[in-house]
């Protein structure tokens, strides 16, 4: 119950500001984004090699802020990094998003292609020196995906120590509210960050 309520917590306010301020503030949100994605990561890991549930255990807890440490300090450093980073775990979200709308269990299929497309949109950033408006919906998406996972997590709809269960993504498929209110913040995020974006549209200058 309290690994629900703080990543709910964390998601929320992390996707807030990814949402509403992603491009604006490029190096320090996505440092703050980077520290999430590598918390989820390492906590994700301990949980899939020890076969045991997200954050039950110290070493979860202890892995999980270790990396995130370090995915804050690439993100902020490296302007590749921070890049990566934010595509790639953008595109995982968005692929596992748009997985469980169409009803798929969460299983290998749904890993890889969250993985593929969080791969193809990571390259896609760096070949294309991404524009400043690409990132302002990328961001609007990703951050909205945060937003309403970490709704999900306070309002005992999904619980992290159901992750890798099939039920999770059903019970997502079911609730047409939550779509609802996804496309409201992704909305709400693009018109927010487009009056603020400056004329400069290339990314890697603004950095």
């Amino acid at each position: 119950m309290t690994s629900n309520i703080v990543i709910g917590i964390v998601a929320i306010l992390v996707g807030a500001v990814f949402c509403l301020r992603g491009v604006v503030a490029m190096r320090i949100v996505i440092t703050v984004w980077g520290a999430f994605v590598g918390f989820n990561l390492g906590a994700g890991l301990v949980s899939a090699i020890g076969d045991q549930g997200f954050l039950t255990s110290a070493l979860g807890w202890v892995v999980g802020i270790l990396l995130a440490v370090v995915f804050a300090l690439l993100a902020y450093l490296y302007y590749a990094v921070a890049v990566l980073l934010a595509m790639a775990s953008i595109g995982f979200a968005l692929g596992t998003a748009v997985m469980a709308a169409v009803g798929v269990d969460w299983n290998w299929l749904v890993i890889v292609v969250s993985v593929v497309v969080g791969v193809l949109l990571a390259w896609a950033a760096l070949a294309m020196n991404l524009p400043a408006i690409l990132l302002v919906v990328l961001s609007a998406l990703g951050g909205s995906t945060a937003i309403v996972g970490g709704l999900m997590l306070l309002s005992d709809t999904i619980r992290t120590s159901e992750f890798s269960d099939g039920d999770v993504t059903a019970r997502v498929s079911h609730g047409w509210w939550w779509y609802l209110l996804y496309f409201v913040f992704v909305i709400t995020g693009i018109i927010a960050q487009a009056k603020v974006i400056g004329r400069n549209s290339d990314l890697q200058q603004q950095w």
